[in-house]
């Protein structure tokens, strides 16, 4: 039964090149990719993410993604145009830290829920901090006066 299933499948390549349908397809002529290299068990991870254009921290256990979320929080926030926005945010955040912490798997990382209101108080700050845009001629043209070398701790101790 699988010779003839094997002739059957033979007998329709053989078609299909005498019909031209293996001409002009991408990549003829040109070298197999990852030839030479050494073999890699998940080579097929990596170039899916890389062809997909995926982070690679898709691969880490969850505690580690949570955990570099919560890292993340500031510069997450900073576009945000609301409070209420970023309160919505933190709180989705929360969310999946907590249904992560009643069950619990991957490496064992502290992962603690993020406090709204530090994040909504430091979010207030970056926006009243005053944008400061200088251009590369603005800063040449202001004089920096000249800084007095710092004096080391020991020349203020006593002798004697």
């Amino acid at each position: 039964m699988s010779e003839a299933w094997e002739a059957a499948v033979e007998s329709q390549i053989r078609g299909a090149v005498q019909r031209g349908e293996f001409d002009d397809l991408p990549g003829m002529g040109k070298p197999i990719p990852g030839r030479g290299a050494p073999y890699d068990e998940s080579w097929w991870i990596k170039s899916f993410l890389e062809r997909e254009a995926l982070p690679s921290d898709l691969l880490l256990p969850t505690s580690l993604q949570l955990r570099r979320r919560v890292e993340q929080v500031p510069d997450e926030v900073r576009g945000l145009p609301t409070e209420q926005s970023v309160r919505d945010f933190v709180a989705q955040l929360n969310a999946q830290i907590v249904a992560w912490m009643r069950n619990p798997d991957g490496p064992r990382v502290v992962v603690r829920p993020v406090n709204a209101d530090d994040v909504v108080r430091r979010w207030r700050a970056e926006r009243a901090r005053p944008e400061v845009t200088t251009t590369v001629t603005e800063a040449a043209a202001v004089p920096t006066p000249p800084r007095r070398p710092r004096r080391s701790w020991w020349r203020w101790r006593r002798r004697g």
